[in-house]
């Protein structure tokens, strides 16, 4: 009986390292490259008003209409940031998000830590900017989150696919990406 067992219990822990060899091969062949991430960004210059045009939204900004997300240099060199978009519609209730950027040390100012509450911090990097600062992409490492933004509401179709598409080279699925809805009138 105990030969039975030890036989047994040899073959289930030799099932079980099998599996677990099979499925970390299995989850390797998924990991993405890392994100691309510019070598240099200018903080001064990148500070201001940012148009989101398309997006993997997070839970809140699901319904989210002209959201514009705005950078401010802090003297204590962290980044305050305020997100303002209408929930629902162009004419809907206004919210307001303050989290504060920290930029991540030896990255060229490009990968920050945003905190929207304490004590969590969520990737954000700075995965394309462009060389005039009026496009940005901004990505995540798990690829479930990102944010195209502009310095103005519209940019011209064909840039704007061609933006897509560097998305998509970074590993997300194009099909959750969607239109974040700008639309200003002249009181705006």
């Amino acid at each position: 009986m105990t030969q039975n067992k030890t036989a047994l219990k040899s073959r289930w822990l030799a099932t079980l390292a099998a599996s677990l060899f099979l499925g970390a091969c299995g989850f390797a062949g998924n990991e993405k490259p890392p994100l691309p991430q510019m070598a240099y960004v200018d903080l001064e210059r990148f500070q201001g008003d940012w148009y989101v045009l398309d997006f993997i939204p997070l839970f809140p900004e699901r319904d989210a209409h002209n959201g514009i997300e705005s950078y401010r240099l802090r003297p204590d060199g962290e980044i305050a940031t305020t997100y303002q978009f209408r929930k629902g519609a162009v004419d809907g209730p206004l919210k307001t998000y303050h989290p504060v950027a920290t930029v991540v040390p030896g990255t060229g100012n490009a990968h920050w830590k945003m905190q929207f509450i304490w004590p969590f911090k969520a990737d954000y990097h700075i995965a394309y900017l462009s060389e005039d600062y009026s496009e940005v992409i901004i990505a995540r490492e798990k690829r479930d989150y990102v944010w195209l933004m502009a310095r103005q509401p519209e940019i011209s179709p064909e840039r704007r696919d061609a933006l897509r598409k560097r998305i998509g080279t970074m590993g997300y699925d194009l099909k959750q990406l969607k239109v974040h809805p700008q639309q200003w009138g002249e009181q705006d």
